[in-house]
């Protein structure tokens, strides 16, 4: 999936949506999803300007991104279908390493659960094959009117 196509699935748009292609989905199993890290990101303007410094909570952010797009494939559903899925809460958050520009996350999201209105997840993002994050993730679908 390119970057079109997931902006089909996520309501989100520069500068908060974080996931730029998907390699692999496996819809009710899995998702695998990148994330490139770059300088221009505007949150580098703040986070730190002398050591830049992708935050944290923006990782868990794009594995929930990365969460919803595969609660929208697994259940067959679309914005368009006039469903939206919110993070829900989180468990067994665990850094390991700062991620800085330059860096591409990969994004690894597995179902633990799944029932027709919320997802449970276990995500893991990497850097070159090593582990940044862990985390569990609830996602809960919601209709918009």
């Amino acid at each position: 999936m390119d970057v079109i196509e997931i902006q089909k699935y996520l309501p989100h748009r520069y500068p908060f949506l974080l996931v730029d292609r998907v390699l692999e989905l496996e819809p009710e199993k899995r998702i695998l999803a990148i994330k490139n890290i770059t300088i221009n990101e505007a949150i580098f303007q703040g986070h730190f300007p002398v050591t830049p410094v992708f935050p944290g909570v923006l990782i868990v952010e794009a594995l929930a991104q990365a969460s919803g797009i595969l609660a929208f494939k697994s259940l067959e559903r679309s914005p368009e279908d006039g469903y939206i899925y919110y993070l829900a809460g989180t468990d067994k958050t665990k850094f390991k390493r700062s991620v800085v520009p330059g860096d591409q996350l990969k994004l690894e999201v597995e179902i633990i659960n799944l029932r027709n209105h919320w997802m449970k997840v276990a995500g893991k993002a990497f850097v070159s094959n090593e582990l940044v994050c862990s985390s569990q993730l609830t996602c809960a679908e919601q209709k918009v009117s």
